[in-house]
């Protein structure tokens, strides 16, 4: 089948289940350009709150579909592929975290949206990598934190809030971690004019090296801002979708990672037009979480949504 046919299925699909389209920045384009909204994790979790309809299909990866679920309990959430998972996800059991809680009472848990909808309920507020400075400063100095799961987003925001009473979880995303800063040294002599956005969820030497650091939504907004010309981009390479139609008169470069020589999430990437197409015909795979989970998640939830 073509895409343009498959397209088309996915629209009328979408009209008649009264479905709205959620995509993040890394899905292909081809799923971008049929998506009623395009953002990073706190846009999505936003914007999954505020349609009328049934029906919210959710291109991601799993914990962005429970997080749509823990904000819309008496809607239909799917996803593409159920396998889209993620690295940060694994790295942070939730028996483990209950086993810390137990041991530290005294401690504030920060959770970074790439957890589960368990680790979540365990949370006292959650952040994203947008808001995360914002949700740390938020929290009594004196009150010891520890942010979990991901250690370089971690280190990041405990050096620019200044809080050393913060304990930082030691996963990692298996994209951002591997932008080394070798790879981004190697991309700065080969584009000398190019001037570096980086995720906060890369390494700290490698973002030593970037001229800004920010979410992805923030990184598209200033590469698409700034006067410069050329962009050396740390993140997942889905973004030059919305770079290249917001700036199609400036250069994007992508550094590859030491794993798979490429700068995508084999995640995000699980999600095609026909396994849209076929979630929403037949409403599976559908994002089912117990309601006592949901929520005491929604608690810590709607604590970070409501920090601008």
């Amino acid at each position: 089948m073509l895409a343009t046919d498959l397209a088309q299925e996915i629209l009328q699909l979408k009209k008649e289940r009264r479905a709205i389209l959620l995509a993040h920045h890394y899905q292909e384009p081809e799923i971008q350009e049929l998506a009623d909204a395009i953002g990073d994790s706190l846009e999505l979790a936003r914007k999954a709150r505020e349609f009328e309809g049934e029906v919210i299909a959710f291109c991601g990866v799993w914990f962005m579909a429970e997080t749509a679920k823990i904000l819309n309990p008496d809607r239909i959430v799917v996803v593409p592929d159920r396998e889209a998972g993620c690295s940060l996800v694994d790295a942070c059991p939730v028996e483990e975290l209950r086993a810390f809680k137990r041991r530290h009472p005294e401690y504030a848990i920060v959770a970074y949206v790439n957890t589960s909808a368990e680790v979540k309920a365990e949370a006292d507020i959650l952040c994203t990598s947008r808001n995360a400075v914002a949700v740390v400063n938020s929290i009594p100095p004196e009150r010891p934190i520890l942010f979990v799961p991901d250690r370089n987003l971690g280190l990041y925001v405990k050096r620019v809030t200044g809080r050393e009473n913060m304990k930082v979880w030691q996963g990692a995303c298996i994209v951002h971690a591997t932008f080394t800063a070798r790879r981004l040294a190697q991309a700065k002599q080969e584009h000398p004019e190019a001037l570096v956005a980086a995720h906060p969820e890369s390494p700290p030497e490698t973002l030593a090296m970037a001229d800004f650091i920010g979410s992805t939504s923030a990184i598209i907004k200033w590469c698409v801002d700034h006067p410069g010309q050329e962009f050396i981009v740390v993140t997942e390479s889905g973004v030059l979708y919305s770079l290249q139609r917001l700036a199609p008169h400036k250069r994007f470069y992508f550094i590859q990672n030491e794993l798979c020589n490429c700068s995508e999430c084999p995640f995000m990437k699980k999600n095609t037009l026909e396994k849209l197409r076929d979630c929403l015909l037949r409403l599976e795979p559908r994002v089912e979480l117990p309601e006592d989970v949901m929520k005491r998640a929604l608690v810590p939830l709607e604590r970070m949504l409501a920090i601008r």
